[in-house]
C-alpha cells in the first residue's frame, strides 16, 4: 500500500498523485484480474506475453 503525503491541503493534488502511484505499480490492474476468476493456461500465457510486449514498449519509449 503507497502512503500519499497532502502537502498545504491540496488533497486533489494527492488524489493524482495516489492514482499515478497504483497505475504504476499496477495495483488496480492486479485486483481485476483476481475477481476474474480462473483462466486457462494458454490464454494466461498469451496475456502474459502480451503484457511483456507491451511493457518492454513502454519501457523503450521511456528511455529514447
Amino acid at each position: 500500500m503507497s502512503t500519499i503525503v497532502v502537502k498545504n491541503g491540496n488533497v486533489e493534488g494527492a488524489l493524482r498523485t495516489m492514482k499515478q502511484k497504483n497505475m504504476k505499480d499496477g495495483l488496480l490492474k492486479a485486483v481485476r484480474e483476481r475477481n476474474e476468476g480462473y483462466m486457462k493456461p494458454g490464454v494466461k500465457r498469451r496475456k502474459a506475453k502480451q503484457e511483456a510486449i507491451r511493457n518492454s514498449r513502454k519501457k523503450s519509449r521511456e528511455y529514447r
